[in-house]
């Protein structure tokens, strides 16, 4: 999925586009128990009790795509014949009515879900969406529809005590702690089945969430999906990449080198946004190898840094740059301090030896301050 069409189907989620009947879900305590079941009219629900739901679901897709957004590519083999597909396609082609694909879903999260001591609820929505004809400047005919696309959304939210508050009783005159109950969290994971490429049902693919880009859930993704390939956390990404250079470049990763890489990774990321491509953004490693022999790197260095990337990340050989390094800020770090630099300025840093002692040097063209004071530069002395 794009963009693009990622914000096709966020759109889907509001009283007047969606076509989703019915809320269904658990509620499952900290010791793994289903407390009560969940199987709502949305038809009968309060009108803000409906988008609250929706709401809900719909943050199970929320996020950035590569970021917290991860693509699930099912083999051939899986579509034509596992229990994990034949799972997820049984629930898209009942449109979740069917109760015991609904408890088997339950059933496979719960024993393969580390949640902590966290209480959690399972929410589940089916939606069919008529998909509007698009011409070919992009315009969407609201008249025409190429296909039904039928898919499932999925989350699991975190249940919280609700915080204490008060609250106004017109009855009392008064205002009263109002903090009894539990509330339903955001979504920390979720998924939708199938994917929506080329605004069609891909059966090949689905979208998996996660809230934390760190901590993606590994045990969850394989229970439900088990695909063969692994599914690398954005953080993940970061460690593998910094730990191929680090490990390929050994005394030759200077302050420059990085500098160079970064440059260019955000470049690569500015250059995207600008063009407002729907895409993900790319980078190559054999882009990020042509920098490292631009910047003296030997042969051999540069091998090396290849052969780990392909060890790490498969042998595409095709990354994204957002979740390679930092491009928000420069950020370098000794033991005594620590400097974050506007990436803009990255380029103006310096390492100097003086009187046997390595030095940092970032220039001061427009003033210093410190702790909110302005400091009196001094004048140059020989």
């Amino acid at each position: 999925m794009n963009q693009r069409e990622l914000r096709e189907i966020r759109r889907r989620f509001s009283l007047e586009s969606a076509n989703i009947s019915h809320i269904y879900g658990c509620y499952v305590n900290a010791a793994g128990e289903i407390v009560a079941d969940i199987d709502m009219s949305v038809g009968l629900m309060e009108q803000e009790e409906a988008e609250m739901y929706l709401k809900v679901l719909k943050k199970s897709i929320s996020g950035t795509l590569g970021r917290n957004l991860l693509d699930i590519a099912f083999t051939m083999n899986q579509v034509e014949n596992s229990d994990e597909h034949r799972l997820l396609q049984a629930l898209r082609k009942s449109q979740l009515k069917d109760e015991n694909m609904r408890k088997l879903l339950y059933d496979r999260i719960i024993e393969n879900l580390e949640f902590g001591d966290e209480s959690y609820v399972i929410l589940l929505g089916a939606d069919s969406y008529d998909v509007p004809y698009k011409g070919n400047d992009d315009e969407i005919f609201d008249e025409g529809s190429s296909e039904v696309f039928d898919y499932v959304v999925c989350g699991i939210c975190p249940v919280k005590d609700a915080k204490a508050a008060l609250r106004y009783r017109s009855e009392e005159k008064a205002f009263r702690n109002a903090s009894t109950g539990h509330v339903i969290g955001n979504p920390e994971i979720g998924f939708m089945f199938p994917a929506f490429d080329n605004r069609s049902a891909n059966i090949h693919n689905a979208l998996y969430y996660s809230r934390n880009t760190s901590e993606i859930h590994e045990e969850f993704i394989k229970a439900i999906f088990n695909t063969d390939s692994e599914v690398m956390s954005p953080a993940a990404q970061k460690n593998a990449f910094s730990g191929a250079l680090t490990e390929a470049l050994g005394e030759h990763l200077s302050l420059e080198v990085v500098q160079a890489v970064h440059g260019e990774i955000r470049e690569r990321l500015e250059m995207h946004k600008e063009a407002k491509e729907v895409e993900l953004p790319e980078i190559y490693v054999e882009d990020v190898s042509d920098i490292l022999r631009k910047n003296g790197i030997p042969d051999e260095n540069i091998n090396s840094f290849s052969n780990t990337c392909e060890e790490e990340f498969g042998n595409s050989g095709v990354l994204n740059p957002a979740n390679l390094m930092e491009t928000k800020k420069f950020e370098m770090v000794t033991p005594e301090v620590k400097v974050a630099v506007d990436p803009e300025y990255a380029a103006s840093i310096r390492t100097k030896v003086i009187d046997g002692v390595e030095y940092l040097l970032i220039p001061v063209s427009e003033g210093l301050t410190v702790n909110g004071i302005d400091i009196s530069l001094g004048e140059d002395e020989e």
